[in-house]
């Protein structure tokens, strides 16, 4: 029983963990992530809160069919919501590793 933490130990803890995880919210909201598409012709870049920051058309695609340039335009947003994705867990595997946590999900029983 001596080696269990005490309650004002764990209190502590868990507001440190609560002020990292701000942190670690805040520098995802500051942070634009940049998808593209047809090697480049259409860029979206996206904050880390998902939201869409800018939209860049090439002069090039300009020139295409609308179906194209729509198909372009949901490709760019997927990459650029995948790279968030990947940013923010990231994130969350730096603050659980600073926190002494395990960072690998437990294995599904069954």
């Amino acid at each position: 029983m001596a080696d269990q933490p005490s309650l004002h130990e764990l209190m502590k803890k868990a507001k440190e963990m609560q002020e990292k995880m701000q942190m670690a919210q805040d520098e995802l909201s500051k942070m634009e992530i940049t998808g593209e598409s047809g090697g480049g012709l259409v860029k979206v870049t996206m904050t880390g809160r998902h939201d869409a920051a800018k939209v860049h058309l090439s002069d090039e695609v300009l020139q295409e069919k609308k179906e194209f340039l729509e198909d372009l335009i949901a490709a760019a947003i997927n990459d650029a919501t995948r790279k968030v994705e990947k940013a923010s867990q990231g994130k969350i595997v730096d603050l659980t590793k600073s926190m002494g946590l395990p960072t690998e999900p437990p294995e599904d029983e069954g």
